[in-house]
């Protein structure tokens, strides 16, 4: 047989699974054939002995953003290789038209040809995208999508209506922003009308309307507008605790509830709640979800808001939107989370450069400075050094990481460690403690708002589709991620 590789002597941690028991797995030609103790050995197999490791599926980072902040290609090296640190093998990016990744407008049907080609041979992960129907035109777009490039998830960015990437924009620089024609609005008008093409997909496809789905970015472009000047005409707030007060938490509760109502009005069945990062947002959520209970809501969080909060060393280099929030806003989410009340956990990872992330001239001032941070290689060690401490079950982080993004967003052959799934296998080491250092990364970033964290558990190896990417420290090979078509 060719490619054939036994892991022997693993703690196997599968989602939903009663216990976590030791055994070998099979994975030949990239498939995972077998898991049972002392399976048998034959001359053609690699042997890996695991030692005991603890060994998860291979994660699903399931929001990301290659390519926001530097060229796609070059970012899907790098960061790619941050994910494959991390035990991500599946990574799962936003993009959109308009300033930032290609800086391009138009239809996708020339767009996401050019982002597929940049991808191609880059990544050292599998990959795959999450579209943002951004002008009118983009809806009609959504079936092309589907069926001839195997997307089935898409975005609305909700506080686009008045606001660019970083901060408050004019009506007429939205336009150029975003790159829509002058006469098209990127407004709640716009939302419900994607939500109608989602409802019109799902008909078309009724084979995958299980997975075709829409994630919202829900914060209030209105309330955020009127707190940001009264925040900066106050002064009293600096850095994150100032960010936070002029996007208030009951400005994403505001834009749940705007959001279901018009998945409820559209008939717009699978929501996905993005980055959900305070009280106020996961109650609104939780309220929505009883209130419509035939929309099948999926609540998100980011590992940012689970280890970050405003009042943080990392301080401007910590701006994400939403805000990271406070210390008691960040417990909630960790209660809601061993509640199973939320359904999966992700980095939202944005490598945004240490001498980009801040303004050169005015570097303290947090309104002036970029959105967004990397963090994917610390999304399992991150999770796991928290939420052992408060009790979370290896299962249950396999189920976050791992199984539910997976299963949302149509990878069906990912997300569990058992015959018939990719041999995505992460190794890790439950008792090794370490500190983060941004100069320990693979990511280009150059800085982490996780600096000096001491986290214990840590990635060992991770192999992709049973190909060794990532052994103790050092990326091993080329980029041999491939483009995830869902079906």
């Amino acid at each position: 047989m060719d490619n054939h590789l036994l892991i022997t002597n693993a703690r196997v941690v599968r989602p939903h699974a009663p216990t976590v028991e030791t055994a070998d797995i099979r994975i030949i030609e990239g498939k995972i054939i077998e898991v049972g103790p002392n399976l048998p050995r034959s001359a053609d197999a690699e042997i890996f002995d695991a030692n005991g490791l603890l060994a998860f599926p291979g994660l699903t980072d399931a929001h990301m953003h290659t390519g926001i902040y530097n060229p796609l290609d070059q970012d899907a090296r790098t960061e790619s290789r941050a994910a494959a640190m991390g035990g991500v093998t599946s990574s799962l990016n936003y993009i959109r038209t308009g300033r930032y990744y290609l800086n391009k407008g138009g239809p996708y049907r020339d767009f996401f040809p050019e982002v597929l080609h940049l991808s191609r041979e880059n990544f050292y992960v599998d990959y795959g995208y999450h579209i943002a129907p951004i002008q009118h035109d983009h809806i009609d777009e959504m079936e092309m999508l589907i069926e001839f490039y195997g997307v089935t998830s898409f975005k609305i960015f909700m506080f686009y209506g008045a606001y660019g990437l970083h901060g408050k924009a004019s009506k007429s620089s939205q336009h150029e922003f975003l790159m829509i024609p002058e006469n098209e609005h990127y407004d709640i008008a716009h939302f419900e009308f994607i939500m109608r093409g989602i409802r019109k997909a799902m008909d078309s496809f009724p084979d995958r309307s299980d997975i075709i789905s829409l994630s919202l970015h829900c914060e209030t472009p209105e309330i955020m507008r009127a707190y940001t000047e009264i925040v900066e005409r106050e002064g009293k707030l600096k850095g994150l605790r100032a960010y936070s007060a002029s996007r208030p938490p009951h400005s994403e509760g505001l834009a749940i509830f705007i959001a279901s109502y018009l998945a409820y009005e559209t008939d717009c069945l699978n929501i996905n709640l993005l980055h959900l990062s305070s009280r106020k947002a996961v109650d609104a959520a939780l309220m929505m979800a009883q209130v419509f209970p035939h929309i099948n809501f999926r609540r998100e969080v980011t590992i940012g808001h689970l280890l970050l909060d405003y009042d943080s060393p990392a301080g401007n280099y910590a701006k994400v939107n939403p805000p990271i929030r406070s210390r008691e806003d960040v417990e909630y989410l960790w209660q809601c989370l061993l509640e199973r009340k939320i359904d999966w956990v992700v980095s939202d990872h944005a490598c945004c450069s240490h001498e980009f992330k801040l303004d050169k001239n005015d570097p303290d001032n947090i309104f002036l400075a970029k959105s967004g941070f990397g963090g994917t290689e610390y999304l399992l060690s991150g999770l796991f050094s928290e939420g052992s401490k408060r009790g979370m079950t290896y299962q249950h982080m396999a189920e976050l990481l791992c199984w539910n993004p997976a299963q949302r967003f149509g990878l069906r052959r990912k997300g569990d460690i058992a015959p018939g799934y990719d041999g995505d296998i992460v190794l890790f080491d439950p008792n090794e403690t370490f500190t983060v250092r941004a100069a320990a990364s693979e990511s280009a970033q150059g800085y982490t708002p996780f600096e000096g964290m001491t986290l214990t558990g840590r990635v060992k190896h991770t192999f992709l589709r049973g190909m060794h990417i990532y052994n103790n420290g050092v990326i091993q090979g080329p980029p041999r991620g491939q483009y995830l078509w869902r079906v």
